[in-house]
């Protein structure tokens, strides 16, 4: 029976149960999360947003897109209609529902407990007698979804999901019965996971998963029952990879045999996890090595200085080294959280802090930035630069990135702490009682900070009665002059000073071991610990292996990333900005400003063009950047992270030109696309997308324009236009032909051309024509047969 071989509830952790002490597993546990209680300006009150708003909200919208209606439907309690977009949707319910069950164990609610009751039967109805569990399927619609094949399992390693949702129902099965005792979600798991031992495996049926997932998810219900055979499938479905595979699922490789990130970012990251897991349990060094490998490969080239991965939206995905565009910046929220997992595993395996630096800074950054102040609008990606183009939703059709946030944020205390025998170690900092179970006794911890804003951090110690514990502090990389490991990023200037750190008000010499300050002593009741971090504001700059940051600094101030944002400078542009790399910043706490932030000024410039000079004027500007976390809460606008100190670097705002003097309209819609056309942006080529462009995606075959309406009467003779075409991945090509036509009474007219026109990429394509007098000019494109077009600016003369 189930009963007889659940752990007591007593063990629990936040992400897995520590299993005999004689049993293989990771030399360094966290301490749960229900263990530590937070007091937190800053984190606390997040966590209560999340709790009162998200959490509800992401459960409302459930009903609303009909997301429960799927499993009514395949319970047969609802008569047959249309499901929703993606078969993975399921899952959206377990995430929040194992977020709302991490909620319970901080802070119980009676009427949430009964919610989730409700929601768990109709879930237990919709399973099938055997386990299964795919509403996509079981309901039984009248036209199914193309992506889940004519029986089970047939398309899992293409786009079915089944196993990713088989994944997330675990996860969120454990959380629930962590909070509530009750194994009613369990139950329905553990008969979904029985289900997949039955079925997969050597000699049975081999596939992969499409969607990684499922492996962390089991390794999970290993750990609540203590049965090998959920372990063994997890590899199973790791060493079953590869290959012959795609890279987009990491399939085209063994997984042993996987030493770069590739492909979709939030697989990746969520089978590295996985692979760590399963390392820590069963001792295979071919795991170790390969993550050890990847890991480096992504710090140490791929990683954006907001803790953020996967470069492209192009299949949201790792680019190449070095890859790292600002505009077209992908960093979707759900790898954020997929990269803190996959540090904290790489954290417990190792015991080195630089693993919790890459942790901090994505958790205080390109994490936190996915959800806003309010808990209710959201982002997916999470650009480094904005035109205005970015906007927080209230949903997605794809709202993975939603209910993740939902599941994530009530787990973050589960981070601060760590424990190996009596070794105890201080992995991040925040207000809060923490009461630890060390293999000498129990100790309470008191942490009082106002970090991130502050540096001081106070740490009262308890053991109970007088004992030695062995206290690891982390001393953040960025408070020794090392933003990341590796070569990636660096500060302008070292500061080089070490850390003092006093206890009961004497200031004492320490060891540092893998980035932690050690205190071996006996400690007493009423010691306290004091570590003063430095807040200076410090400059980052990237390797000139990033072609996107050169002659660009980024503001950072403790673990926090900063950013121009245009609501807060004087004319609403931030693009046009240049801040000498030697200019002085200062910082000041603003209690009324989103949420209380800390914020910095600094003297600058802005730059525009003047007609008919290549000279730039500049005008002296006083600059505000905001939390990078904080940005797009008041609305979109302008917005960047690496500010120019060259004025080369810049974008100048446009000189009065015919082409920046017009109004601006098309057969295709957007503001920010038409303004792309007359903004005087010099593309680097057709495939530069680190600024706005027009396209008229997914269009083809058809025949489209864009139009200038002159503020005057002009005459012409002359246009030139840069095509935007994102071959060979994307779906834009240069089209199949163009002319230009002009406005002469009420009509429009062919120019007369006295040169070619011109369909070339990577360049400026210009057309002569007979001098015509006009108000009005438009451009017409025929779109190639099987893609659509673009277009970067388009200049008249």
């Amino acid at each position: 029976m189930v009963k007889s071989i659940l752990r007591p509830l007593t063990e629990l952790a936040f992400f897995f149960l520590p299993l005999a002490a004689n049993a293989q597993d990771y030399p360094i546990q966290p301490v749960a999360f229900t263990r530590v209680h937070l007091s937190d300006n800053f984190w606390e009150p997040k966590l209560q947003v999340n709790a009162r708003m998200t959490i509800p909200y992401v459960l409302n919208k459930c009903r609303e897109t009909g997301r429960i209606d799927n499993f009514l439907m395949a319970a047969g309690k609802k008569k047959p209609g249309k499901l929703t977009d993606f078969p993975f949707d399921d899952t959206d319910l377990y995430k929040v529902i194992e977020g709302a069950s991490y909620s319970l164990q901080a802070s119980p609610d009676a009427q949430l407990s009964a919610q989730l009751d409700t929601l768990i039967g109709i879930i237990a109805a919709a399973q099938e007698p055997d386990g299964y569990l795919y509403t996509f399927r079981t309901s039984h619609p009248e036209h199914p979804h193309e992506w889940i094949g004519a029986k089970r399992w047939e398309k899992e390693e293409d786009l079915s999901h089944e196993l990713y949702n088989a994944g997330h129902l675990y996860e969120s099965a454990v959380a629930h019965y962590q909070a509530t005792g009750k194994k009613t979600l369990l139950n329905i798991a553990l008969k979904n996971a029985d289900l997949l031992v039955k079925d997969f495996g050597y000699g049975k049926v081999q596939v992969y998963p499409g969607h990684q997932i499922v492996e962390i998810g089991l390794v999970k219900l290993y750990r609540v029952t203590g049965q090998k055979k959920y372990l063994d499938l997890a590899k199973f479905f790791l060493d079953v990879r590869g290959p012959g595979g795609d890279a987009y699922n990491q399939a085209n490789k063994k997984v042993v045999d996987q030493h770069e990130a590739e492909g979709h970012a939030v697989r990746a990251a969520y089978m590295y996890t996985g692979m760590a897991d399963v390392a820590a349990l069963t001792g295979d060094k071919k795991y170790l090595d390969a993550i050890d490998d990847i890991w480096r490969d992504v710090v140490y080239s791929k990683l954006y200085i907001t803790g953020g991965i996967g470069a492209t939206g192009n299949g949201e995905a790792f680019g190449d080294a070095y890859d790292l565009p600002n505009m077209s910046a992908y960093a979707e929220t759900c790898a954020a959280i997929a990269n803190v997992y996959w540090n904290s595993r790489m954290y417990l395996l190792h015991g080195d802090a630089k693993y919790v630096d890459v942790l901090e800074r994505t958790l205080y950054n390109g994490l936190l930035s996915g959800v806003s102040l309010t808990g209710t609008r959201f982002f997916y990606p999470n650009p480094l630069a904005s035109l205005g183009q970015h906007q927080r939703s209230a949903w997605f059709s794809c709202a993975c990135c939603i209910s993740n946030v939902a599941r994530f944020l009530p787990s973050v205390p589960g981070y601060v702490y760590a424990q190996n025998g009596d070794d105890l170690f201080v992995n991040l900092f925040m207000s809060n009682r923490a009461e630890i179970a060390l293999a000498s006794g129990k100790v309470v911890l008191t942490q009082k900070t106002a970090y991130p804003w502050e540096g001081r951090i106070e740490i009262g110690i308890d053991p109970g009665r007088s004992g030695r514990v062995i206290l690891h502090i982390r001393i953040p990389g960025w408070a020794q002059d090392q933003p990341i490991p590796g070569g990636l990023y660096k500060f302008a200037s070292n500061q080089g000073a070490a850390i003092p750190i006093s206890i009961n008000g004497n200031k004492i010499s320490y060891r540092m071991d893998k980035g932690y300050a050690v205190l071996d002593r006996t400690w007493k009741k009423g010691d306290k610990v004091v570590i003063d971090l430095p807040m200076d504001v410090r400059k980052v700059l990237a390797s000139d292996s990033v072609k996107a940051d050169r002659n660009r600094f980024a503001l950072q101030r403790g673990p926090i990333v900063y950013c121009l944002e245009g609501k807060d400078q004087q004319d609403s542009t931030v693009q046009s900005i240049v801040v000498d790399r030697s200019a002085d910043v200062s910082s000041g706490y603003t209690a009324d400003k989103l949420g209380g932030i800390v914020q910095l000024t600094a003297e600058g410039n802005t730059s525009a063009r003047q007609e008919g000079s290549e000279e730039i004027i500049t005008k002296r500007e006083t600059v505000k950047a905001i939390p990078y976390y904080s940005w797009n809460n008041r609305g979109p606008g302008e917005m960047e992270v690496w500010i120019p100190y060259k004025s080369s670097a810049a974008l100048p705002k446009p000189a009065p030109t015919i082409a920046s003097k017009s109004a601006v309209s098309s057969s295709v819609q957007g503001r920010l696309m038409l303004k792309a056309l007359n903004d005087q942006y010099d593309p680097a080529d057709s495939r530069d997308n680190s600024a706005s462009y027009l396209h008229w995606w997914p269009k083809k075959n058809t025949t489209e324009w864009v139009q200038y309406d002159f503020d005057t009467t002009y005459t012409i003779s002359s246009s030139n236009v840069y095509w935007f075409d994102d071959g060979p991945w994307g779906g834009c090509r240069i089209p199949a032909s163009w002319r230009l036509l002009y406005k002469k009474d009420g009509e429009w007219v062919p120019v007369q051309n006295t040169t070619p026109y011109e369909t070339v990429k990577d360049r400026y394509n210009t057309v002569q024509f007979q001098p015509v007098t006009t108000r009005a000019l438009r451009l017409e494109v025929r779109l190639p047969g099987d893609f659509a077009s673009g277009i970067h600016e388009w200049i008249v003369k």
